[in-house]
């Protein structure tokens, strides 16, 4: 195996585990409850604290990764981590949980940008969306893992003991990180392009500057903010609702379709990055191809009732999945900057891509809330909810065109 695919493998590794303890808490939720004396608002609180943690560490990542260099970061980081996993596996109160999992998502913080990073250097930029594609499809893995095998686990040994399992894994990988992996290759990656030569770094502020006098940045940035913001609140937390009190499934059936959508997700990063690589070589219309079609499945998903048969939901759920262009997002920002800023404009848009999951998962409960206080989870809360998120999407999907097509030129 050559050292690219090495520092390939293992990079990959670390983003598989940051996606896996954003998705715990889900099914040790009632473990929860039960331990740390929790309500319903508090186990909210609980699972918000990883991702205002997260966001809030894209700030100094955005600052240092392009100077400090990946390896470093993605190390440091980690062991906060791991230092948040033994604390929230100790934990025996609400504050106490909170602050585990605040250290747990600054932990997994660097982990996607510090492996975007890492393949912007060793590998040829004309096979980076191909191959942050595979990254994105992995921590989805890492997603699924967090299910059904998780909970095997948790039946096993208990929720505090997984999660001291998970952080022993997390050492052993951060070790093995360290010692193997190194910022840049010593010689020049495969078919390497002019652009990819060193640039002299000026002062991070310059750096700065030039990211946020780009209007691409922004709007890449609010697009991000649109599409996973929307996705996270869906996925994560009303998809349920929505089918088991609005449509009226059994768990175990919306369980089914849900996981439909992680299938649909496992196969949009490596296809649409193959496909913009190879095949159409652009990266702006194939996300706002991506955008309308996600507009067009919630409104249709709008229209849905208790007469809509489960074949219907599981097509609209894959493709919901399937039409993510999250990929080509970061790819996009990452050719339109310089080189040396490649890190820096990712965790740029990654900090808006946290921030908006946080966004609308608060807003949309509060919107049901306030438009239907007497049924705040019934078919026709659901569908105005989303319907606003069709319009949000809708108004991203226009102004993408707006964008910059880089086309994979520049690396």
């Amino acid at each position: 195996m050559s050292k690219a695919w090495a520092v390939f493998l293992l990079s990959s590794a670390t983003f598989f585990l940051s996606q896996f303890y954003r998705s715990t808490n889900a099914v040790i939720a009632p473990q929860l409850i039960r331990d740390l004396s929790l309500n319903t608002e508090n186990l909210g609180l609980l699972s918000a604290a990883f991702f205002y943690a997260f966001g809030l560490a894209q700030i100094p990542i955005t600052i240092f990764l392009d100077r400090i260099g990946a390896r470093v970061m993605m190390t440091g980081f980690s062991l906060i981590g791991l230092s948040g996993a033994l604390v929230f596996s100790w934990a025996d109160s609400l504050a106490m949980g909170i602050v585990g999992r605040a250290l747990l998502g600054i932990g997994m913080a660097c982990n996607l940008m510090g492996t975007l990073k890492l393949l912007t250097l060793w590998f040829d930029p004309l096979r980076f969306a191909t191959l942050s594609g595979v990254i994105l499809a992995i921590g989805t893995l890492g997603n699924m893992a967090a299910t059904s095998p998780f909970v095997l686990l948790v039946d096993g040994i208990g929720w505090r003991s997984a999660i001291r399992v998970l952080a022993a894994v997390t050492f052993l990988l951060v070790m093995l990180f360290y010692a193997v992996v190194r910022d840049r290759p010593e010689e020049p990656a495969e078919n390497p392009s002019p652009s990819r030569s060193p640039e002299a770094p000026p002062h991070w502020f310059e750096d700065l500057r030039l990211l946020f006098r780009n209007k691409d940045y922004w709007i890449i940035s609010y697009g991000a903010f649109v599409r996973y913001g929307v996705f996270a609140a869906f996925q994560t937390l009303w998809a349920g609702p929505f089918l088991m009190e609005g449509i009226g499934f059994s768990p175990i059936t919306a369980g089914n379709l849900i996981f439909l959508i992680n299938i649909g997700l496992l196969l949009s990063g490596p296809l649409w990055g193959a496909v913009s690589d190879r095949i159409f070589k652009t990266r702006k219309w194939l996300v706002c191809g991506d955008l309308a079609a996600l507009t067009l499945l919630l409104g249709l998903t709008a229209c849905t009732d208790r007469h809509t048969g489960w074949t219907v939901l599981a097509l609209l759920f894959l493709c919901f999945g399937i039409f993510q262009p999250g990929t080509l997002m970061y790819v996009q920002v990452k050719e339109v900057m310089p080189l040396r800023m490649a890190g820096t404009a990712m965790t740029g848009v990654n900090f808006f891509t946290m921030v908006g999951a946080a966004f609308f998962l608060q807003i949309l409960g509060g919107l049901m809330q306030s438009l239907y206080p007497e049924a705040s989870r019934s078919l026709p809360a659901f569908h105005t909810a989303f319907l606003v998120c069709a319009a949000f999407m809708a108004s991203v999907s226009v102004l993408y065109a707006l964008t910059q097509d880089t086309r994979g030129q520049k690396g």
